[in-house]
């Protein structure tokens, strides 16, 4: 399990709203979780009862952080701890220092020597440590992880010495430059490219799956949200758009046909 994004986490300023938008838009159905202090939202899609996705919403000391609506990957490690140390001791920064979440497992909130923030976490419940995990491709999940790196050259090896990773195919995107694909074992798990100069900093962004672009374009549309480009066509035969919700928080589809 150790290099493979196993949750995505919405940080959201009005939950009630997001779960308008993303339950139709996805599939998904959501549950609430009273934690001490706040709610959390897991996301369900048919068939996958220990949720996809989570949702939580801004506390007011986040907001004063300058921290806006956006989504969050966490990538399994086998040692959070010793992951967080690394990342640290070779120019990445520790966001937020290793704690457990009890029942579900430890986590980090860790920055690249460029500044893109992930999670990190060690699971801690055994259904799943067995490989209960969503399948890949199925609808309502997340099928890409995308960092835009400040120099994604530069920040490879960061990547790869951390998880595991190993190049795939590289796309040439004409003045965009490379767009690098990279999988874990046998399985294609994300790409990376050196983002555009208007992009404000480096940030992981996610696809999630639909059955047709076009159709869901159209949902995001009535539901409120904003598609910000596309959709078109990728290498593979895939369709993208990219998107941002009614609270602001961007994200990606993808789907198999137009």
């Amino acid at each position: 399990m150790h290099g493979t994004f196993i949750w995505h986490e919405l940080m959201t300023p009005d939950p009630a709203a997001a779960k308008a938008f993303y339950g139709p838009l996805l599939g998904w159905e959501p549950t609430d979780m009273p934690m001490e202090g706040f709610t959390y939202t897991s996301f369900a899609v048919p068939g996958f009862p220990f949720g996809v996705a989570g949702m939580m919403g801004l506390t007011e000391e986040m907001k004063g952080q300058g921290i806006p609506p956006n989504w969050t990957g966490y990538i399994a490690v086998d040692d959070v701890d010793k992951t967080a140390a690394d990342y640290q001791s070779d120019g990445g920064v520790i966001c937020r220092p290793p704690e457990d979440i009890p029942g579900v497992g430890r986590f980090a909130v860790v920055a690249d020597p460029q500044g893109a923030v992930v999670c990190i976490m060690t699971p801690m419940m055994e259904d799943r440590s067995t490989g209960t995990w969503p399948t890949p491709g199925s609808t309502g999940t997340v099928g890409w992880n995308e960092l835009m790196a400040g120099d994604w050259e530069k920040v490879w090896n960061f990547y790869a010495a951390r998880f595991g990773w190993e190049k795939d195919m590289a796309v040439d995107m004409d003045a965009m430059g490379i767009y690098q694909t990279f999988k874990l074992g046998d399985r294609g798990i994300g790409g990376m490219m050196t983002k555009r100069p208007e992009m404000p900093m480096p940030y992981w962004g996610f696809y999630f799956i639909v059955p047709a672009i076009d159709s869901a374009i159209e949902k995001v549309k009535s539901l409120g949200g904003q598609i910000l480009m596309g959709p078109h066509q990728v290498p593979g035969g895939s369709w993208i758009a990219a998107c941002q919700d009614p609270q602001g928080a961007y994200f990606n589809l993808t789907a198999a046909t137009k």
